[in-house]
């Protein structure tokens, strides 16, 4: 009895073991997931299957995946499952799809993919599913996407703020995922937007310097704003010879510099400029605020505001100046 004990365990063991050697490199190559035709396909049987889902050795996550590794599908193996589940159609987009080609710094909870109109598809919790009537140009091999240039533009049609469509945008060309070219050849060609106006200002910024904001631009919004018109391309003269200013105000002191889309990564610059525009109108020093292009186009109320509080600070400081001291 006791032999017959210990062949039938070594038995189990083997099949353990043998189970784990077809199904581990099948998982490891998606993220720690498996589609159950590929397991059959590697030499396993519905049995074997079965088993280890009875035993939650491995997890079911769909119709067609099993979690292999873990208990649920992580990282990568989150849009392995959502093709499986979606079908043979679905392709990542937008900034899922920019993530898969690349794109770093970002982290995106939910999964877009999209899908042809006349597909038969379900829903799958996590997932955002997009049904277009033309899903554009992909990427066929390895994990189904849209290629970088129609995933941008979809990524910035679909961000939750003017704020986080520029930035999407601006990393996307910075890290070279896309070329200033293609991005604004793909904007050209879409008929429907519902940012259309902050996306055509933010892609010829990013892509087309001569049509981004430049210095008469925040002139006319001062003006507009009440505020008084700056001189414009002032020569100043500092330790390293002579600057040139794009906008000042003479009486007050105040410089404001418009500063380029291609400077930067992201719109973290955003917010550091912001910051070091409060700490400029708080110092003693000549008063130089920085506008970053982009800034300006999700946020030019704030930087509208900064430069009244420096206009009103420069002012108090003439004033003061101005009078008599005591004896």
């Amino acid at each position: 009895m006791q032999g017959r004990g210990t062949v039938g365990a070594g038995s189990s063991t083997e099949k353990v073991e043998r189970r784990d050697r077809i199904a581990g490199p099948v998982a490891q190559a998606h993220g720690g997931v498996a589609r159950r035709q590929d397991l059959l396909a590697a030499g396993l049987t519905r049995h074997d299957i079965d088993g280890q889902l009875r035993r939650r050795l491995w997890h079911r996550a769909g119709r067609h995946t099993v979690v292999v590794e873990g208990s649920r599908p992580e990282g990568e193996g989150r849009y392995w499952q959502a093709l499986w589940e979606l079908g043979p159609r679905s392709v990542l987009d937008g900034p899922t799809a920019l993530v898969v080609s690349g794109l770093t710094s970002w982290t995106e909870e939910i999964v877009h993919v999209s899908v042809p109109r006349n597909a038969t598809v379900g829903t799958l919790e996590g997932v955002r599913r997009h049904v277009l009537r033309d899903v554009g140009p992909a990427i066929t091999t390895g994990l189904r996407r849209t290629k970088p240039h129609v995933a941008a533009v979809r990524a910035a049609e679909w961000a939750r703020s003017d704020r986080a469509a520029a930035t999407l945008l601006a990393m996307t060309v910075q890290q070279r995922l896309v070329s200033t070219e293609a991005l604004l050849q793909r904007w050209e060609s879409v008929r429907r937007s519902r940012r259309r106006r902050v996306l055509d200002g933010v892609i010829r910024d990013i892509c087309d310097g001569a049509h981004s904001i430049n210095e008469l631009d925040v002139a006319d919004a001062c003006r507009a704003r009440g505020i008084r018109a700056p001189s414009r391309q002032q020569v100043r003269t500092g330790p390293a010879g002579r600057v040139y200013l794009d906008l000042f105000w003479d009486e007050e002191e105040v410089h404001a510099e418009v500063q380029g889309a291609h400077h930067f990564v992201g719109l973290k610059v955003v917010d550091d400029s912001l910051r070091v525009n409060d700490l400029a109108i708080s110092s003693r020093a000549l008063i130089s605020l920085q506008i970053p292009v982009l800034g300006w186009r999700v946020s030019p109320d704030r930087f509208l505001d900064q430069i009244a509080a420096a206009l009103e600070e420069g002012g108090r400081r003439r004033r003061a100046r101005a009078l008599p001291r005591s004896a």
